[in-house]
């Protein structure tokens, strides 16, 4: 830990991330300095909380930045670092921080990061719950909604004994990161999203690949093997390597042959439990659980409680959840469905007739690919938000034309209603960013969830 006190803070982004900051910050006795674009009357409640502390706030435009006016700069992941205050702070010698790099300075038992385009928090969320059934008192933060600051904050307020801390970490938080050195990181996949902020797809892993920078010989990276960018960049990582794969079993890693799940390493091969054991659906969750399972056996916890953990995991809010069924018609709720390749595996984990309710702020994708899967799989396909010119050209450019167009996620609810048939698949899962329409997928998935529960 570090002293803070009397040193002047610029906090760059005052949503979730931010608001934690500030906090933490004004506890240890810093003088704060914090800043967004938006009007204050746009900064919600939350803000308006935020002002009862010693801090000195600008809103509606960023403070000019001058030599040795701050001694350190926080960024909330949703700031881009491109921004003149924070070019003016680094060409001035300030330190610029992510609040992920900010929080890991206060911590000093073991991190588990987990990255990746998909399936990160689905993972993070299932590492938390097997060291929970191995005894284990982990902190699971980060990208999943708990910012980590709030739980460093947290967890010191509450004197709690924290044996892990279970981080998923985003790109945008990888992009400004110094010391941070989980013990175990793991890499999911890798697939065009966020573009439109990194601009190439290998621009985007290496940021993600971050995750490994500080790691040495005594730690582990694990990795899927089936992706072929992180096969690409394995050699030049210093730590560990421990593959995972649901098409074989590698020679240092966990993986499948049949419907049975290997672990091998050290040339001793051991059985974990059966493909059928494991309580998700679909091929992607199988990675999920694959990856999940390497890390906790590297960290010597029983194979008992991780079958145990696999098998009776419920899943995550707004990941293929399931809502309930109206006339015979399931329907489940994806809003975390950010980008293409995460609908992808959605559209692969039903055998039923699907209708598909996409589309909100297009992040730089390419839907070509998923135009392809919904004209395989989608019995009818409602858009709404604003890339949905952009997937109705995808989808019809793939001969698809079972379209059908929604000013609101309410009418597209009540769209798919009528359209729907005993035995098909109600699918939200919309391939875009929520921020055309609501402030993150959390609230679109909980209105989602609600209008449903309405019919």
């Amino acid at each position: 830990m570090f002293d803070l006190r009397g040193k002047k803070v610029l906090v760059i982004g005052i949503a979730r991330s931010g608001q934690a900051a500030i906090r933490y910050l004004a506890n240890l006795g810093a003088q704060v300095t914090a800043t967004d674009l938006k009007q204050e009357e746009e900064l919600g409640q939350e803000f308006q909380e935020l002002k009862q502390l010693p801090v000195t706030f600008v809103t509606g435009e960023y403070p000019q930045v001058k030599p040795g006016q701050y001694d350190l700069v926080l960024m909330s992941p949703g700031v881009p670092p491109w921004i003149l205050p924070v070019r003016k702070s680094q060409n001035f010698g300030i330190p610029v921080w992510s609040e992920l790099e900010f929080a890991v300075r206060f911590i000093k038992q073991p991190i588990i990061a987990v990255t990746g385009t998909n399936g990160k928090t689905t993972t993070t969320s299932l590492l938390g719950f097997i060291f929970q059934k191995a005894g284990f008192n982990p902190v699971v933060a980060g990208n999943i909604g708990i910012p980590l600051i709030q739980a460093v904050e947290e967890s010191r307020r509450d004197q709690n004994h924290v044996n892990y801390w279970i981080v998923e970490v985003s790109s945008f938080q990888l992009e400004l990161v110094d010391a941070f050195r989980p013990h175990i990181a793991l890499f999911l996949n890798l697939t065009p999203d966020h573009l439109d902020r990194h601009g190439t797809l290998e621009n985007y892993g290496k940021i993600k690949a971050r995750i490994f920078q500080n790691q040495g010989p005594r730690d582990f990276a694990v990795l899927n093997q089936e992706d072929p960018w992180l096969v690409k960049i394995a050699p030049y990582l210093k730590s560990q390597i421990c593959w995972f794969s649901r098409e074989e079993l590698p020679e240092h890693g966990i993986g499948r042959e049949g419907d049975l799940i290997y672990f091998r390493r050290d040339g001793k091969k051991e059985i974990l439990c059966a493909v059928h054991d494991l309580s998700l659906p679909g091929s992607h969750n199988l990675e999920n659980a694959l990856a999940a399972a390497a890390a906790s056996l590297l960290t010597g916890i029983r194979k008992e409680a991780i079958v145990e953990a696999l098998s009776t995991f419920p899943g995550v809010p707004h990941r293929l959840e399931p809502i309930r069924i109206v006339k015979g018609v399931k329907y489940v709720n994806d809003s975390k469905g950010t980008n293409p390749e995460s609908v992808l595996k959605a559209l692969d984990s039903y055998q039923e007739p699907i209708i598909l309710i996409a589309g909100g702020k297009n992040k730089g994708s390419d839907f070509s690919a998923l135009a392809k899967k919904i004209k395989e799989r989608v019995k009818a396909l409602i858009l709404l938000g604003e890339a949905a010119p952009l997937l109705r050209e995808a989808v019809r450019a793939a001969g698809f034309n079972q379209i059908w167009e929604a000013a609101s996620l309410a009418e597209a609810v009540q769209t798919a209603g009528r359209l729907a048939e005993t035995g098909d698949v109600v699918l939200f899962s919309p391939a875009c960013a929520s921020w055309d329409m609501f402030q993150n997928f959390e609230e679109r998935g909980n209105l989602f969830r609600q209008l449903v529960n309405q019919l």
